[in-house]
C-alpha cells in the first residue's frame, strides 16, 4: 500500500500567513493539470509496479479551484496507471467559498470521499486579518452544504494564537467548530514565516505576534475542549472522533511510501526523498515539452532516517518505539540520552512505557525543542 499526493498550486488570493508554493494567477491551470497527468505516466514505476494506492490527497494551494473536467482528467489518469484500493481514502482540500451544492456534487461524482475544509476561524475580523477569501458565514454554510451532499468524512482547519485582547474569540471558534459535528479537526498555531505578508509586516514593526504564553494557553484550551467533546489527539495538531484519523497523514508519520505530483511536491520511496521544482512555468515546460520531471533527490543517511522516525512518531499518540529505533534504525536513544530522558520524565514532559516514548500535554508544548535535543548527530551503531 502507498499514497498519492497531488499539489494544486493555485489560490484566489494569498493568505498572509502562508508560505506554501502557490500562484494567484490561474492562467496556467489547465496546462498544469495536463502536466500532472503526464507526470503520472512518467513516474508510475516510482512506487513499484504492484503498488496499490490506499490514499489519494489533493493539497495546495486550493484544489477546490479545479473544474469537474480537470478533476476527472486527473482521476482517469490515476486509474489508468495505478490500482486503487476499493476503500481508498480520497481527500480534497477546499476553501468554504468554493463549496456550492453543485460543486460538492461534482466532487462526489469524481470520487472524492473526504473533504478538508480550511475554515481557520469563525470570527470575521480574524479572517480579514489573515486575508482569507471567505466570510465567517461561509465557514458554517460550507460544512452544512457538504453534509447535506452526503459527505460525512469531513475535516476542518482552525488557527489559534491569532493576536487578540483575550481568549474569548478562540473559545467561540472552538464552540462553533464542535457545533458542526465533524469527525476531524486540525488546529495549528499561527506561525509567522519569512517571506509571507505577516513576516514582512513583523520585520517592519507593523504586526506583532501573540506572546508565547498566549499561544500556549490557547493550545491548552484546545486540548481540554477536544477531550471534553470526545475527540482523540492522535497527532499534535490533529484531533478526531475515535477511529476517524486521516489515513493519508497517518501514513506520512508511519513512513509509508508515497508519490507526490506537481510543483513543490515531495515523494518518499521508503529510503530516499525527492522534491519537485517549486516553479509552475518551469515545471510545465519540463514535463510537457521535454518529458522530464524536474526533481531533486535527497539521499537519506541512516542518521537522517533515524531522526525522521523520531521526529514524526513523537508527534503522535502512538509515540516513538525506542526498540524499533534501536533495532531497525541503529539509534539507541536511551543509551545516548539517558540523563535527558530522565529529566523529561521528572518534569512531567514525557513518559516511557514498554520502550515507547510519548510526550505528555505539557511536553507537546515543547515538542520541537525536545525532538532537537534527542536527535542523533552522527553514526552511532
Amino acid at each position: 500500500m502507498a499514497g498519492l499526493y497531488l499539489h494544486i498550486p493555485f489560490c484566489k488570493q494569498a493568505c498572509h500567513y502562508c508560505d506554501f508554493h502557490f500562484s494567484t494567477s490561474l492562467g496556467l491551470k489547465s496546462r498544469l493539470v495536463e502536466a500532472i497527468v503526464r507526470e503520472l505516466e512518467l513516474r508510475r514505476s516510482y512506487l513499484g509496479s504492484d503498488t496499490v494506492l490506499e490514499t489519494i490527497y489533493f493539497g495546495g494551494g486550493t484544489p477546490s479551484l479545479l473544474t469537474a473536467e480537470e478533476l476527472n482528467q486527473i482521476f482517469t489518469a490515476i486509474h489508468r496507471h495505478f490500482p486503487v484500493a476499493p476503500d481508498a481514502e480520497i481527500t480534497l482540500e477546499a476553501n468554504p467559498d468554493d463549496l456550492s451544492a453543485a460543486k460538492l456534487q461534482e466532487l462526489a461524482a469524481a470520487g472524492v470521499n473526504r473533504l478538508s475544509i480550511g475554515l481557520q476561524s469563525f470570527y470575521e475580523p480574524h479572517l480579514r486579518m489573515m486575508n482569507r477569501a471567505h466570510t465567517a458565514e461561509e465557514s458554517t454554510t460550507a460544512v452544512h452544504l457538504a453534509q447535506d451532499a452526503g459527505f460525512e468524512n469531513i475535516s476542518i482547519d482552525l488557527i489559534y494564537g491569532v493576536p487578540a485582547p483575550g481568549h474569548h474569540i478562540w473559545e467561540a471558534d472552538l464552540a462553533n467548530a464542535f457545533a458542526l459535528g465533524v469527525p476531524h479537526v486540525s488546529a495549528y498555531a499561527l506561525t509567522i514565516e519569512p517571506g509571507t505578508a505577516f513576516g514582512h509586516r513583523l520585520q517592519k514593526g507593523t504586526f506583532k505576534a501573540a506572546p508565547d504564553e498566549f499561544v500556549a494557553t490557547q493550545f491548552e484550551m484546545l486540548l481540554a475542549a477536544m477531550r471534553a467533546h470526545g475527540y482523540v489527539q492522535y497527532e499534535i495538531s490533529n484531533f478526531c472522533r475515535p477511529g476517524r484519523e486521516s489515513r493519508h497523514n497517518g501514513n506520512y508519520w508511519r513512513g509509508v511510501p508515497y508519490l507526490g505530483l506537481g510543483p513543490s511536491a515531495h515523494s518518499y520511496d521508503g529510503q530516499n526523498r525527492q522534491f519537485t521544482l517549486p516553479n509552475n512555468p518551469q515545471y510545465v515546460a519540463a514535463v510537457l515539452e521535454r518529458g522530464e520531471v524536474p526533481v531533486t533527490m535527497d539521499i537519506l543517511t541512516a542518521t537522517d532516517r533515524a531522526n525522521e522516525y523520531l521526529l514524526t512518531t513523537l508527534r503522535t499518540a502512538r509515540g516513538c518505539d525506542l526498540a524499533h529505533l534501536r533495532t531497525h534504525l541503529g539509534f539507541d536513544v536511551q543509551a545516548a540520552h539517558a540523563p535527558y530522558l530522565a529529566e523529561l520524565q521528572a518534569n512531567g514532559w514525557a513518559r516511557i512505557q514498554n520502550e515507547v516514548l510519548t510526550l505528555t500535554d505539557a511536553g507537546k508544548l515543547l515538542a520541537d525543542h525536545i525532538t532537537l535535543e534527542l536527535f542523533q548527530t552522527g553514526p552511532q551503531i
